[in-house]
């Protein structure tokens, strides 16, 4: 076993070091966790450290000990503020003032998945949805599974929750009805798991803890589901017969939709190699799932296109470390192009990147011209420019200060930047 140790912790290593040569750009974070009411009140994620990845939380009082009626009244206005939004943040924690996923995946953490979707209300479990809908991944264990499901069905075909559960993975779970308990878990050979991390061709793994969880009850699965790992209790007198049952699985309904990924047990709380390796195989294939970047417009010569409408998508401001993507289709012909940014009145204190590329999205590392600077006015000019397709992007370098407080995080500095930032951009020929 000391052995093993070894080899998986060697293999951790080398996969961060991979893992890190792909900055978070166009998301403000990489995960947001929910430990929100009636959730384990975790605050940590062993797996971000280990990934390096940027982490922020809701962390509401511990279930354990309280009673929902007990919750407090700020238990409640902080976790509404945070995911269906305030006057501070219209939009909600999750989503940028376009809809489009703030942070790269939602991990929720197990609990009482029913009562917790009661507190999140149809507004939280809908930007849930949108968040996903849009391009952000989720990853949800025991309580968080059940609750991204379309809802629980028995052994006897009936169904409940599917009034509150979100359907995030359009199909139904099944109770394990084993509790505080270990199982082993097997790992389907060749499958993605195992493109993610080097489990050393052992596909076996011990000790996962397990607490009244669930499995995909396949029979419902939406067509492209994904068994990324099944149960292994052969010999074991349990209430329920689940050898062989689907306790990890994914599922991306389009390219344009964020991963789910669903695990029934708990390896996130886990330090051991074996459970931490598991973990990230897991957020790594739920972060290669994001859903692919659009284009806002293709733009056309000498026409403003203004961005400051919220009701619009595709004419909504920027928010904090976003990306705006647009295109424009250049001419022979043309000796000079001149692509111009301009802020608002009273809105000009915020600092917005303008890059270009021929290449693809212009990302700043990518750009083959680019704008740094504080304040939003800006203008690239492009000398005799090859026919063809250009890529523009504007980049708000402008964000919150964030902290930890006693309900997870707490933003202040620049929130006015949370409702998002107008501009008008523009490109001329001559």
């Amino acid at each position: 076993m000391k052995q093993l140790l070894t080899t998986l912790s060697l293999a951790v290593v080398t996969m961060t070091a991979a893992l890190a040569q792909n900055s978070t750009r166009g998301y403000y974070k990489d995960v947001f966790m929910d430990s929100g009411i009636m959730l384990n009140s975790r605050t940590d994620l062993p797996v971000t450290d280990l990934l390096g990845l940027t982490m922020e939380a809701f962390v509401s009082t511990k279930h354990t000990s309280t009673p929902p009626q007990h919750f407090t009244r700020t238990d409640t206005l902080r976790q509404r503020e945070l995911i269906v939004g305030s006057p501070m943040d219209e939009n909600g924690i999750l989503l940028y003032p376009d809809g489009a996923p703030r942070f790269r995946m939602v991990y929720m953490n197990g609990g009482k998945a029913a009562n917790h979707a009661r507190t999140l209300g149809e507004e939280g479990r809908q930007h849930m949805r949108d968040f996903v809908a849009a391009g952000g991944s989720y990853v949800g264990s025991c309580a968080g599974a059940y609750i991204a499901s379309k809802g629980s069905r028995s052994l006897e075909g009936e169904f409940s929750f599917t009034d509150l559960y979100m359907g995030l993975w359009p199909g139904n779970v099944t109770a394990t009805k084993l509790e505080k308990s270990y199982t082993a878990v097997d790992i389907v050979p060749n499958g993605p798991l195992t493109e993610y991390f080097d489990f050393d061709q052992r596909m076996h793994i011990d000790s996962v803890r397990h607490n009244g969880g669930c499995y995909a009850y396949m029979e419902s699965a939406p067509a492209g589901t994904e068994v990324l790992a099944t149960f292994h209790t052969k010999g074991r007198q349990l209430k329920r017969d689940i050898d062989g049952r689907p306790v990890i699985w994914a599922w991306k309904g389009s390219p344009a939709m964020g991963r789910v990924l669903l695990c029934g047990s708990h390896p996130e709380g886990a330090y051991d190699a074996e459970n931490l390796a598991l973990m990230a195989s897991m957020v790594r294939y739920a972060l290669a799932g994001n859903g692919e970047p659009a284009l806002k417009a293709v733009l056309l010569p000498g026409e403003p296109r203004s961005m400051n409408d919220r009701t619009q998508p595709a004419f909504a401001p920027v928010g904090d470390r976003q990306y705006h993507h647009f295109a424009i289709d250049v001419p022979k012909g043309v000796r000079t192009m001149t692509i111009s940014l301009e802020g608002f009145v009273n809105k000009d204190d915020f600092d917005l990147y303008l890059f270009a590329s021929r290449n693809g999205f212009a990302y700043r590392e990518d750009a083959t011209w680019g704008f740094v600077g504080a304040n939003v006015d800006k203008s690239l000019e492009i000398k005799d420019p090859k026919p063809g397709k250009y890529y523009i992007s504007v980049f708000c370098a402008t964000t919150v200060t964030s902290a930890m407080g006693k309900y997870g995080v707490e933003y202040s500095g620049r929130t006015d930047v949370l409702n998002g930032v107008p501009y008008t951009i523009r490109v001329n020929f001559e």
